[in-house]
């Protein structure tokens, strides 16, 4: 996003400042920080349920019948395969290989709804579309129609069930299902961040307030609560989970994000992009990579922050956050090669950073004095 780009708001902007949400900037979009304590959020999250607004999202359906054939030939992972009702992460890469978006695509009967984000929808549509030549497809932005709203925690699967009657122990991850919640038509996602069932409820937007209100209520019985995206972006970094834009983005290719194994198949054939990808997963290395840092000192290291090893420059943060259950600041960042091994102290401006490994480096019993030693 640009210094130029408007700032979006989410639907549900007054509702929040009604409930006494911080709002902030967060991929462009105007959502909430916190409901006013970041460190209880982080509770929800860990220890019960979290409501998330998810609306920074952009939508868009293709229809026609190359339309498998055409995101297929576009994205970086397997869409021709996709069962209906099943979903998978892709990226849009330009000829260089450079991460464009992030993209989720799902399949359904009579079209394919992937699903990135608002403040890149412009963009999107004009590059996606420069694609499409011969191919009998059409693209319709269907991003004014819809909103999500998410469930995550522990306790996440049982208000999903209480509320919808699904199981989402029998979904596979990112696999859809059509529900109603108190008469309200909803597609029910599956997402599993840090390896716990959660739901997406995608719905339309007229409906997104009154829906909100209901699953507040239902996760406050279960001593749950709504979940800023200051604690969200300590949760995403302590599981492991970077940001499009934050920290991958178009000055990166997907190796050096870390995204191979998650983002790519390399069995489907030819997309854009394909041949950098393939030379780099040859070579066996690139030059720097994402890493996980656990961060001490005073503060919160900011984005762009230098990483440094005796004096020189070795990397910088791509973000950071405090996390409260542990005491102490977490992070991301990209480091050259030969300073990237977990255990690697890096410093910067406030003390040091310790290249790790999240979650497990996160789970491991240790006092906060063995973090800041």
């Amino acid at each position: 996003m640009t210094a130029n780009e408007p700032i979006l708001d989410t639907p549900l902007a007054a509702l929040h400042r009604k409930n006494g949400a911080q709002m902030g900037v967060w991929f462009g979009c105007e959502l909430p920080n916190n409901w006013g304590s970041p460190q209880a959020e982080e509770q929800f999250a860990r220890n019960t349920v979290a409501l998330i607004d998810k609306n920074y999202r952009a939508y868009f359906s293709f229809t026609g019948p190359d339309r498998v054939r055409y995101l297929n030939a576009i994205l970086t992972n397997n869409i021709k395969d996709l069962g209906v009702n099943h979903g998978n992460v892709s990226l849009l890469l330009s000829p260089q290989g450079r991460i464009l978006a992030e993209i989720e695509t799902y399949a359904f009967a009579d079209n394919l709804l992937c699903v990135s984000y608002a403040m890149i929808r412009d963009r999107l549509i004009e590059t996606i579309e420069k694609f499409i030549i011969m191919d009998d497809v059409t693209l319709l932005d269907e991003t004014q129609l819809y909103g999500t709203l998410a469930l995550e925690g522990p306790k996440a699967a049982t208000v999903a069930s209480e509320l919808t009657g699904i199981e989402l122990a029998k979904l596979g991850e990112l696999v859809s299902t059509d529900s109603t919640i108190a008469g309200f038509p909803c597609r029910v996602v599956k997402q599993s961040r840090g390896g716990i069932p959660g739901a997406e409820f995608v719905i339309e937007r007229s409906q997104l307030k009154s829906l909100w209100t209901l699953l507040e209520a239902a996760v406050r019985k279960h001593d749950g609560g709504p979940l800023g995206y200051s604690a969200l972006s300590a949760q995403r970094l302590s599981q492991g989970i970077p940001w499009f834009s934050y920290d991958f983005g178009e000055k990166q290719i997907p190796h050096e994000a870390g995204l191979q194994d998650s983002h790519i198949s390399y069995t489907k054939g030819c997309y854009t992009g394909q041949e950098i990808v393939e030379r780099v997963r040859s070579r066996g290395q690139v030059n720097r990579q994402r890493v996980h840092l656990i961060f001490t000192g005073a503060g919160v290291p900011v984005s762009g922050d230098p990483l440094t090893v005796n004096g020189t420059e070795v990397g910088y943060v791509t973000r950071a956050a405090m996390l409260y259950s542990l005491g102490f600041a977490i992070g991301m960042g990209y480091v050259r090669k030969e300073n990237n091994a977990p255990g690697t102290e890096l410093h910067w401006s406030g003390g040091t950073a310790r290249v790790s490994k999240f979650p497990e480096d996160l789970s491991a019993p240790r006092s906060k004095k063995q973090i800041s030693s």
